[in-house]
C-alpha cells in the first residue's frame, strides 16, 4: 500500500489523450489523462467508464444530448453508449475503468492509445 499523489503524477504528463495508470483496484485501473480538443466518437462493449474531472471543463457528448462536467464532478457512461468527450481547453482527468478498456472502445484508429503505468 502507497500514496499517490495525483497533483505529481500529473505534472510527469506532458501530452493529450493518452492515459496513465496510477493504481488498480479489483479488475479495474485508475487511470490519470490530459486531453484538449475532441475526441471520437466510440463506445465500450462490457465496460462501463467513470470520468472525474480535476481540473478543466469537459462536456461528454451524446447523441441526444452534452452533458458538461466541471472540477469535481463525475459521470459514468454505461457500456454501449457512444459517446464523444470535448475539451474546449485543457482538462485533467481521473478515469476509473475496467482493465480490458480501450480509450477508443471497439475502434482502432490514430488516437487509441494502451495506457502505461506512470
Amino acid at each position: 500500500m502507497r500514496k499517490i499523489n495525483l497533483n505529481d503524477k500529473l505534472s510527469q504528463i506532458h501530452d493529450h489523450w493518452h492515459p496513465r495508470i496510477v493504481a488498480e483496484l479489483n479488475d479495474s485501473y485508475v487511470k490519470l489523462v490530459k486531453i484538449e480538443g475532441e475526441f471520437v466518437w466510440h463506445h465500450h462493449e462490457t465496460e462501463d467508464e467513470l470520468f472525474l474531472v480535476l481540473s478543466g471543463e469537459l462536456t461528454i457528448q451524446f447523441r441526444d444530448r452534452d452533458v458538461v462536467l466541471h472540477e469535481g464532478e463525475i459521470i459514468v457512461v454505461p457500456h454501449g453508449v457512444e459517446h464523444c468527450p470535448l475539451a474546449r481547453g485543457e482538462v485533467s482527468m481521473l478515469l476509473l475503468e475496467p482493465k480490458s478498456t480501450l480509450n477508443t472502445g471497439t475502434e482502432r484508429n490514430e488516437r487509441t492509445a494502451e495506457a502505461e503505468w506512470i
